[in-house]
């Protein structure tokens, strides 16, 4: 999960966390960043598959906002592994 310069949370799958983000950062990356810019990976679940990765994102992008901050501070995010 990506928090967004206008504080949104964007949710996305990928296998080179650091590449993808450095593609939203270029504008190479997804339509949702033509009006805004990433500020900073806040949120990275490790251990999946593509099947349930699909799966996990479509369940988090349903997830209102106040439970998606609560995952920042649970013990699945991973995001220190993934130094930019």
């Amino acid at each position: 999960m990506i928090l967004c310069s206008d504080d949104s949370l964007y949710t996305g799958i990928t296998n080179d966390v650091a590449r993808r983000f450095n593609q939203h950062g270029d504008k190479q990356g997804a339509k949702y960043f033509r009006g805004r810019q990433p500020k900073q990976l806040v949120y990275v679940e490790t251990g999946h598959d593509r099947s349930s990765a699909g799966k996990r994102e479509v369940a988090i992008k349903k997830l209102p906002r106040l439970e998606k901050l609560q995952l920042l501070g649970s013990e699945n995010n991973k995001v220190g592994d993934f130094p930019l």
